[in-house]
């Protein structure tokens, strides 16, 4: 049986990464119910009602991961840019 492993790391309200067995995988923007989340399997843009176990997604391109990373990362102040 294989295993799987996955840890959401927030970073700031709204903003959290998603770290996998590989790595990170993910970056996460939004509030509970909608958000734009970016990977290695594209970007995505999420909707949903809360409590209601209804929600729908739509891929609006290819991953870009790392600039991503970089932006979020420098916008919640993790990273200050010199």
């Amino acid at each position: 049986m294989p295993f799987r492993f996955q840890k959401r790391i927030r970073l700031a309200k709204g903003i959290s990464l998603n770290v996998g067995k590989k790595g990170l995988s993910s970056i996460r923007v939004g509030k509970r119910g909608a958000g734009v989340s970016t990977g290695r399997r594209g970007t995505r843009v999420t909707a949903g009602l809360p409590g209601t176990g209804m929600s729908a997604y739509k891929k609006i391109g290819a991953g870009c991961l790392l600039p991503l990373a970089v932006l979020v990362l420098l916008a919640s102040g993790v990273i200050v840019a010199l």
